[in-house]
């Protein structure tokens, strides 16, 4: 009875065990099934993360956007026919516009270069001549960039709101404080970044 008894046990942790890995294995699968759903002032993009070339990279973006980081950021750096850039928290506050393009997290991440080319729609970590030295800030391809392949951590590319990317991408701009034409002449705002279920987008 007591070798029964041991018997018994030792089946009910296996089955736990198993159950445990299966449901890790689900979580895991989930992860690697969602998407971005960033809601700007000029209509939604959906990115479809790349998990297999930049886990940190995404890991990050990720933890970001469920912190509501991104939210009320806005789209500071638009070139035309080259890409827009977000993501820097200075840019929520108007009277902090000449310091856009230089905030962050307060850390900095490990760059992932990979082998996924910079081509139109494709979501890049912007970054300081470190190459170790991205943190919230992000850009998306307006056109094919392939100079910065193997340079700047490609994560994700852009699966719904080509129009939308568009139409940022026309925004008129000025000179920045460098002289670069890039400062767009309207605020176009990140009015969230949502990490949801790939299945729930349609």
């Amino acid at each position: 009875m007591k070798y029964l008894f041991c018997y018994l046990i030792a089946l009910v942790l296996g089955a736990t065990a198993v159950a445990e890995e299966k449901k890790g294995e689900k979580n895991s699968m989930n992860s690697s099934n969602e998407v971005a759903v960033i809601k700007t002032s000029e209509g939604d993009m959906v990115v479809q993360f790349w998990t297999d070339a930049a886990p940190k990279t995404i890991e990050n973006f990720k933890k970001l956007a469920r912190q509501g980081f991104y939210n009320g950021t806005n789209f500071h750096r638009i070139v035309k026919g080259f890409m827009i850039q977000g993501g820097d928290p200075n840019s929520k506050d108007p009277a902090k516009e000449n310091s856009y393009g230089q905030g962050g997290p307060g850390y900095k991440i490990k760059a992932e270069f990979n082998d996924h080319p910079h081509e139109r729609g494709v979501i890049s970590m912007a970054r300081e001549p470190d190459p170790d030295s991205a943190g919230s800030q992000f850009f998306i391809c307006l056109a094919p960039i392939h100079r910065l392949d193997h340079r700047y951590t490609t994560f994700g590319k852009l699966i719904k709101g080509d129009d939308v990317l568009e139409k940022i991408g026309d925004t008129p701009v000025t000179k920045n404080s460098m002289g670069e034409m890039s400062k767009p002449t309207k605020r176009v705002v990140i009015e969230s970044v949502k990490i949801v279920p790939a299945e729930s987008v349609k």
